[in-house]
């Protein structure tokens, strides 16, 4: 397959590098050419390019059979947000499906001097990771893609219009889209709540109840390609791990893995604000295990997390 991967960060990259592995022609697409030699040497082609600037799209082919869309915001408030999540989205549809608003039904670009066309005429499939800050619900109950996604916060509320943006084009172009909800997203070099931990920082929101949510990312990665390959277009699957567990079992396990203290509790109102706001919610991850019989690498944040202590040295 003609692969682009659309954002090759902290997920993007080892997503297309894997894929270059498994035989796809890969390209990503990145806005810096910061990676070149990590693409260059996996055999991945790098396209710099912005999606929420569409003109410097143009010059690219659009002949690709699958499409993931797994841009981060590194930062910013409601606006940029909504300048990458959802006019991007919105960029990415117009320049990618043909037929859409701007583009002419024979989609073709230029890359290395060479006109290519797309094959067929068709549309790619287009996955896009999501998150499972959508969810809204603050009351620790269990919910799966059917649930409302009501967030209280701006910037969650801005990527439920881009999943309803992909969706509703997927439907009416007829091309199959896709949504992931990935849950909070740790591996080599991140993990919020460990590097608090090992900086002596970290602190318990009140008696700890709420529920955290997490999915390694080499999971996420496996779980992309799963649904490239096999999943329904159409829909939504939620990617998180087997074990949602309260944040002060998280820290309890954790102090105990390492043999330090548990860190102390603070009031809830004074936690630090975060982007997306605070939730307490169990997801499922049900349907991402029945429809595409995904097994996880890292089924809870033990594993995920006692290979991490490994991967940085520190005794356990």
């Amino acid at each position: 397959m003609r692969v682009l991967v659309v954002g090759c960060g902290y997920v993007g990259l080892p997503l297309a590098i894997e894929l270059a592995r498994l035989g796809h022609t890969v390209f990503g697409l990145r806005r810096s050419a910061g990676a070149h030699e990590t693409l260059q040497r996996a055999g991945v082609t790098l396209l710099q390019a912005d999606i929420t600037q569409p003109a410097s799209l143009q010059a690219f082919p659009r002949d690709f059979d699958w499409v993931v869309n797994c841009v981060a915001s590194g930062g910013g408030g409601v606006e940029d947000y909504r300048r990458l999540y959802l006019e991007g989205m919105r960029n990415l549809i117009e320049w990618l499906v043909p037929g859409s608003a701007g583009v002419p039904p024979a989609s073709c670009g230029t890359l290395n001097d060479q006109k290519t066309c797309r094959r067929d005429g068709g549309a790619p499939r287009m996955v896009y990771t999501s998150s499972t800050g959508v969810y809204g619900q603050n009351d620790g109950s269990l919910v799966d893609e059917t649930s409302p996604t009501q967030p209280a916060s701006e910037t969650a509320q801005v990527l439920v219009e881009a999943e309803k943006t992909l969706l509703a084009a997927g439907r009416e172009k007829n091309f199959p889209a896709l949504v992931l909800r990935a849950a909070g997203i740790y591996g080599p070099d991140r993990g919020y709540l460990l590097k608090q931990f090992l900086r002596g920082e970290a602190r318990i929101e009140g008696a700890g109840a709420r529920t955290l949510n997490m999915i390694h990312r080499d999971d996420l990665v496996r779980a992309i390609i799963a649904a490239l390959e096999c999943g329904r277009g159409g829909e939504i699957y939620n990617v998180t791990d087997d074990a949602p567990v309260s944040q002060v079992e998280f820290f309890r396990w954790l102090a105990a893995k390492l043999g330090k203290p548990l860190p102390p509790a603070v009031p809830e109102e004074a936690a630090a604000p975060r982007k997306r706001g605070l939730t307490n919610k169990r997801v499922s991850n049900r349907k991402l295990k029945t429809e595409l019989g995904f097994n996880f690498a890292y089924p809870d944040f033990r594993s995920g997390y006692s290979a991490e202590l490994r991967r940085l040295n520190i005794s356990c």
